[in-house]
């Protein structure tokens, strides 16, 4: 069976094609290889997307003229099955699609079949992940497109941190938001539960008894606090604004600030503008969201790319201990994503500061 899987990121889209060998379905005990991967990252500044394809036999890199996302992923997809990367002999053999779609809401709690009724509601949804759900909407689209006749499946970010307690989702304001709906959901709910999963199998222990805090640290970041396999807490909250500071998302702030602004006379979209693209790392640094090229400018003594990373770090530390406070205790601590996966220096950061909790590095690993 041949699933293809897209994941739209706020800065990337990346796209695999697995084949799942019969009696895996329910899920491998090791992570499958994919057959093909690739990986679009958008460069709106420069009008730039830089593409890479891997498939078993080659690695094929190249730059493009943004166009539109969908051109340029329909062009991508079509790799698949045409050219020097192609893995499948054409399009028919593709069985399913699977997307990441950031916001369900109350609505959906696990993941589900596409249906014009999913589309509506992922579409109305967006009003609460504007920067990620209209992009999920144009990737099924373009899916039905190139692949009119395959099954579509929705798997949704916030569905892992659906279980969360009525206290852990509420906000503390007057309780006719959270009739509104208006409370924590959460967000990077499969790579949460992926991991933690992975993590018991690495752990050689059953999940059901492992208290875990899972570090999700990339343009966009979170933590989430896992007991017995299901999330108790996490750092994102309503929108994928909340939590951590981020790679151009300022993360939580102060609402009074918010305010402040509002009364100088900015409108919604000049905040939304700001605290989700101009924030962060970007917004400190005034260099860059990417902590590769805030570190260089550390190396050359820019003070405010060492302010850049050391409030990232102060943040990030912050937000971990209210996760260990909410699991009482801590079996593992996980890193993922682009920061998390390729960033030694910033776990070994972290874990310097915890050093009292028994947590120790070793150093040749």
């Amino acid at each position: 069976m041949n699933i293809l899987v897209l994941n739209a990121g706020s800065s990337s889209h990346k796209l695999c094609c697995y084949a799942i060998p019969d009696g895996l379905i329910d899920g491998p005990t090791a992570p499958l290889a994919p057959l093909w991967a690739a990986q679009l990252d958008w460069h709106p500044k420069q009008e730039r997307v830089d593409i890479n394809i891997e498939a078993s036999h080659l690695t094929y890199q190249t730059h493009h003229a943004i166009a539109t996302r969908q051109e340029r992923l329909a062009s991508v997809i079509q790799t698949l099955w045409d050219g020097p990367t192609a893995v499948l002999s054409s399009a028919k053999e593709i069985d399913a699609v699977g997307h990441r779609v950031v916001h369900g809401g109350t609505d959906y709690q696990q993941s589900v079949v596409i249906t014009a009724a999913v589309k509506a509601t992922i579409d109305r949804l967006s009003e609460w992940a504007p920067v990620h759900n209209p992009i999920n909407l144009e990737g099924i689209e373009l899916m039905e497109q190139v692949l009119p006749d395959v099954p579509q499946v929705a798997v949704f970010d916030t569905a892992f941190h659906s279980q969360m307690s009525v206290v852990a989702a509420t906000y503390p304001g007057p309780y006719a938001w959270f009739e509104q709906g208006i409370r924590r959901y959460g967000f990077h709910g499969i790579s949460h539960q992926y991991c933690a999963q992975r993590a018991a199998q690495l752990l050689n222990r059953p999940l059901a008894e492992l208290r875990l805090v899972i570090c999700h640290l990339g343009n966009g970041s979170s933590l989430s606090a896992v007991k017995q396999g299901h999330s108790i807490d996490t750092t994102m909250g309503f929108t994928p604004l909340d939590g951590l500071m981020m790679g151009t998302r300022s993360g939580a702030v102060d609402p009074g600030i918010l305010v402040h602004l509002m009364r100088q006379g900015q409108s919604a979209d000049e905040i939304d503008q700001l605290l989700n693209q101009e924030s962060g790392l970007k917004g400190i640094s005034g260099i860059s969201n990417d902590l590769r090229v805030i570190k260089r400018a550390i190396e050359d003594g820019n003070p405010r790319a060492s302010l850049a990373r050391d409030l990232y770090l102060h943040r990030l530390k912050a937000c971990l201990g209210s996760m260990i406070m909410s699991l009482e205790g801590l079996d593992a601590l996980i890193f993922t994503a682009g920061i998390g996966e390729h960033s030694p220096e910033l776990r070994a950061a972290v874990c310097s500061s915890m050093a009292y909790l028994g947590i120790a590095l070793d150093e040749k690993k």
